[in-house]
């Protein structure tokens, strides 16, 4: 089942690039910015992510977190971060394999991976926007500004 605007979001504990656990429950109080990607180092992936790495501080500051999710593992999202130097939280969606992907609505069985889900939570742990597209489509970050801009 897909997850909607106006639905509490789903809380979950993934570990980052570093091994760190993070928990969607415990950044309440700042908005989150959850983008769903399917692969590390793929063009399209490296292409949206090194824009929001670019773009982050324009995308409200400190009262926002994003978090980028895919179902690669934390080593493949480690060397990932260094080498593009990605300075918020890739989260390993690995085991079980693409689960909050799943509980999102945004996990592509039969490739096995994540398809191009963003969700804008707000402070409460409520979905305030959500875009969802396909594989090969890249998303705009000036509709990710709009968005949060309105909360």
């Amino acid at each position: 089942m897909a997850v909607e605007v106006g639905d509490e979001a789903p809380d979950f504990e993934l570990k980052d690039q570093h091994g760190t656990p993070v928990k969607l429950s415990g950044l309440r109080g700042k908005n989150v910015v959850l983008v769903f990607y399917p692969l590390a180092f793929s063009g399209v992936c490296t292409g949206e992510l090194c824009t929001i790495r670019d773009e982050l501080p324009t995308l409200g500051g400190d009262d926002v977190q994003v978090l980028a999710v895919s179902v690669d593992s934390v080593f493949a999202l480690r060397a990932w971060s260094e080498q593009e130097k990605y300075q918020f939280p890739l989260l390993s969606d690995f085991w079980p394999h693409g689960g909050v992907a799943q509980r999102f609505g945004v996990f592509d069985e039969e490739k096995g991976l994540a398809t191009r889900g963003t969700f804008i939570i707000d402070t409460e742990g409520v979905v305030r926007w959500k875009v969802v597209n396909a594989i090969p489509d890249a998303r705009d970050i000036d509709e990710y500004r709009k968005a949060l801009a309105g909360l």
